[in-house]
């Protein structure tokens, strides 16, 4: 069954583990204050389309995994866990997609990156790339789940090619 990218969105902003485990509730302060724009990000339809090619990519090499699409600002647009996918990918993805974010780089290479930069990400671990629309950072995947942080990588490249050329 394929998910319209509306029904996808909505499940996913409905899910309470979402929620828990991404992103606390907002304080009502937060709650009254101006609502600005999103930073740039890809369509919800096209992050929802390379979170499931990501998915289908890692499940066929025998890995239930966890995949997370990222405005520039690292904004989740959209998440797609596997079925029996452990719920710590769910923050281990997040994870790795905030240090492609910050260092605007492969998340292995934050071990590289200004440590005060990675002070507050943690560990870097294999998973995630920058999605770019020419030289412009619009975003990040992140995959996690399989047993390496490399065959994550294998799954998020994937994604990135069928979707790369949509990119604006």
């Amino acid at each position: 069954m394929r998910l319209s990218a509306f029904t996808a969105v909505l499940l996913l902003a409905a899910a309470p583990a979402f929620a828990q485990t991404l992103l606390p509730n907002p304080t009502n302060d937060e709650a009254r204050a101006p609502r600005p724009a999103r930073a740039r990000g890809i369509p919800s339809a096209l992050a929802v389309e390379a979170a499931q090619t990501a998915n289908a990519t890692c499940l066929a090499n025998g890995n239930k995994t966890t995949t997370i699409v990222v405005d520039s600002e690292g904004v989740p647009i959209a998440m797609v866990s596997d079925d029996g996918a452990a719920a710590i990918t769910q923050r281990i993805a997040m994870g790795k997609a905030m240090i492609s974010i910050k260092t605007k780089g492969p998340s292995a290479d934050g071990a590289k990156a200004d440590p005060a930069v990675m002070a507050p990400l943690g560990a870097a671990r294999p998973g995630a790339f920058p999605l770019m629309a020419g030289a412009d950072l619009v975003g990040a995947i992140a995959v996690s789940g399989s047993p390496t942080g490399q065959a994550d990588e294998v799954c998020a490249k994937a994604a990135i090619a069928k979707i790369q050329g949509r990119i604006k």
